[in-house]
């Protein structure tokens, strides 16, 4: 399931982003109202969670664009306006349902699996071969989002996690170091572009006997392949 997730708070974006990648979930990330009309068709979400308070375009104003392009996309309206009138201007607006915060992970999770069900996505299951990617003796369980080598879970650090999740999600191709960084350091401002050399060699010496191997293409990116 891909999800766009339009936060503009770097905390909840983080902490979103990283909860919903690890229950199986494509999670990308946008922090303006102007940039999530471009992020959206580009990276063609099965529902989006949209947050109303933003900078560029408010959520319902890029909720009525959205929907007068003719984009059907299932949308989570997420926000700290709790007030009925509030939620009838979202659903009036074309919102599919509305959260407000604070929330529970599990009730925002269970929501937005339930928009993509009404919406014809199949969510995976233990018994759904798409459920999990293998590459070399890694395994990536996409329904819990762990990574296995063999039959034992990974020992990773949550940014190399990220990392590896990415990358498995397209085995043997290349992978942007602009794709990589937004997904291991999602709304980060303060961290320098280079910070992802550094996970990505942390991450290549606890794959050194995974059967897998980080390849760094120069000017493109990351790929990771069957080691030879």
């Amino acid at each position: 399931m891909k999800l766009l997730l339009v936060e503009d708070n770097p905390t909840m974006q983080t902490t979103l982003q990283r909860s919903l990648s690890r229950r199986g979930m494509e999670v990308a990330v946008c922090g303006d109202g102007r940039l999530a009309l471009d992020k959206w068709p580009a990276f063609q979400p099965d529902v989006v969670v949209l947050d109303l308070t933003l900078p560029g375009l408010d959520g319902l104003q890029v909720l009525q664009r959205a929907r007068g392009k003719g984009w059907a996309t299932p949308v989570l309206i997420l926000t700290a306006r709790g007030t009925v009138g509030d939620r009838i201007i979202g659903l009036n607006t074309g919102a599919d349902d509305y959260l407000s915060k604070p929330f529970d992970l599990d009730e925002l999770e269970a929501r937005v699996r339930a928009l993509a069900r009404r919406a014809g996505v199949r969510a995976p299951s233990g018994d759904d071969p798409g459920a999990s990617v293998s590459l070399g003796n890694l395994r990536h369980d996409r329904h819990s989002g762990a990574i296995y080598c063999r039959d034992a879970v990974l020992d990773l650090a949550p940014r190399e996690l990220a990392l590896l999740q990415a990358l498995m999600a397209r085995p043997g191709h290349a992978v942007s170091k602009e794709h990589l960084f937004e997904q291991v350091f999602p709304g980060a401002e303060d961290v320098q572009y280079e910070a992802i050399e550094v996970v990505a060699y942390r991450l290549r010496k606890k794959l050194a006997h995974s059967g897998a191997m980080l390849v760094t293409l120069r000017g493109l990116g990351y790929l990771l392949k069957v080691a030879t």
